[in-house]
């Protein structure tokens, strides 16, 4: 796997994004199916089981407020661990979406996951690449220095004495993946119907993102492609403070990643950072600007940007890990997130686009919900979005900004509109799905799941956590000089 082969041009705008293909999952048994099938209700059984007694017994039967819920589901996705876990973790990391409460629930799913017995992880190594261990590596570590809910990760040495990371996939990940994504859409089904609140909306549309983001994880070459591309374009980029780790293709493979080892310490361990005698408050406005670089420039960024994945370095750096989600936004995203920049940074003439493309987005339940004609609705977007990017991290949400438009519209006509729009969720999933699996089936896919657009915004939230954390007086947009070269350099695109 030569750097040659890694990246392909045919990205929005750039030079070309990492070229990914999904690994295509195995249609699960009915055997398969069964079993885990018993395993889920036996598992939400015993979690749930209280809480339906006490919605039989009571007098206001209703739908269950989505706090009820967390609790229960929370035990129920660790107790069933891998996809679940994963799906997990994303709520976790979504306090933006999904409301402090929520996400502080679901932290425990961002700990670690069981290990892979050594005799596992060395038979897919060699299996993978097609070589002995011992003649791959002169040292690999039995303990795992990272067990996630896809991979494991072991420290090792190269014949050169370079120390490495090693990560490997858990063994049967596909098949485990592929059974549980047809359990867990009908179970957050009953979610939503029980609650019929925006938090399980948003859950069903996160999972759509998901089922798409885990097909690319499970192909670990996908990855690699990314970290050569982005440590390439980075190189370049003056950014000299962020590392992307070395990739040593010919030691990587589908189920097996090799990379350069980084010793550190996660942005957000502040006791540890201490230690270093670091500050990470201009580490992390350089991982912002390198996010917006990659984004601005090239239409592609890293997807996954949680703390977990940013390591403050011993010698002062800060390393981005874990590119295994890449987000790729098509032209008319691109374009969108242009515009709401540039009018953040006075362009009068966006915020009329901004609109557009919002009623583009939402449709004309947004005119008609808020009750606005278009040169209305951008003076209300500019209300919402413009505070948010100009004014210091510490007085701004950047989750209001992204849930604002579906809660103006709820709010605008009343509860039961908004019991509606959780039905119609449902519906325009299920046809999502149907139309994934018909196209899947004649070799193709088929989604209008806007999944850049999905990781741009999870991203945003990524960005509020740590701008409360290190920059609360300092705005997004407090490097005027440095946004409007990144604009400039896109015009005409």
């Amino acid at each position: 796997m030569g750097a040659d082969q890694l990246v392909a041009t045919d990205g929005v705008p750039g030079p070309g994004v990492p070229r990914v293909f999904p690994r295509r999952l195995p249609q699960p048994t009915r055997r398969h199916l069964a079993i885990r099938s018993k395993t889920i209700v036996r598992v939400a059984g015993r979690h749930f089981g209280r809480l339906a007694l006490r919605q039989v017994r009571s007098a206001h039967r209703g739908p269950l407020p989505a706090r009820d819920l967390a609790y229960p589901l929370r035990r129920t996705f660790e107790d069933l661990g891998g996809t679940f876990m994963k799906f997990g973790q994303l709520v976790a990391s979504s306090p933006g979406v999904f409301g402090d409460g929520l996400a502080e629930e679901f932290r425990s799913c961002l700990d670690t996951g069981p290990p892979v017995p050594f005799q596992q992880v060395r038979e897919l190594i060699e299996g993978d690449l097609g070589m002995a261990v011992r003649d791959a590596f002169a040292e690999l570590e039995p303990e795992p220095i990272g067990r996630a809910s896809i991979a494991v990760v072991h420290r090792g040495r190269l014949q050169d004495g370079r120390v490495v990371a090693v990560k490997v996939l858990r063994p049967g990940i596909d098949r485990v993946v592929a059974t549980d994504l047809d359990l867990l859409q009908p179970l957050l089904d009953i979610v939503a119907r029980q609650t019929g609140d925006q938090t399980a909306g948003s859950l069903l549309q996160m999972f759509d993102g998901f089922r798409e983001q885990i097909g690319e994880e499970l192909d670990l070459r996908n990855e690699a492609r990314a970290m050569i591309h982005f440590r390439h374009l980075l190189a370049g980029a003056g950014l000299d403070e962020v590392v992307v780790p070395e990739v040593v293709p010919e030691l990587s493979g589908p189920n097996v990643l090799t990379m350069e080892f980084l010793d550190g310490v996660p942005i957000d361990d502040l006791a540890s950072a201490s230690l270093y005698g670091v500050d990470p408050a201009p580490l992390v406005e350089q991982v912002v600007r390198a996010f917006f670089l990659m984004t601005l420039r090239w239409g592609a960024f890293h997807g996954d940007v949680h703390a977990g994945n940013l390591l403050l370095l011993r010698d002062g750096r800060l390393g981005v890990l874990d590119w295994g989600i890449v987000g790729r936004l098509d032209a008319g995203t691109y374009r969108f997130f242009r515009r709401v920049l540039q009018a953040a940074l006075g362009d009068e003439s966006a915020w009329d686009d901004v609109a557009d493309h919002m009623v583009k987005t939402y449709g004309p339940a947004l005119e008609e919900g808020l009750g606005m004609d278009r040169s209305e609705l951008a003076a209300f977007f500019r209300s919402m979005i413009e505070p948010v990017l100009t004014r210091p991290f510490g007085e701004v949400s950047l989750g209001e900004l992204l849930t604002a438009p579906q809660a103006q519209v709820a709010r605008a006509r009343g509860v039961e509109a908004h019991s509606r729009s959780i039905g119609a969720v449902l519906t325009r999933l299920r046809a999502q799905r149907r139309m994934r699996r018909m196209a899947e089936e004649h070799g193709g896919m088929a989604s209008d799941f806007d999944r850049g657009a999905f990781l741009l915004g999870k991203q945003l939230l990524y960005f509020e956590r740590y701008g409360k954390l290190f920059m609360a007086d300092t705005p997004l947009l407090s490097d005027r000089a440095f946004f409007e070269g990144l604009l400039a350099e896109g015009e005409g695109q």
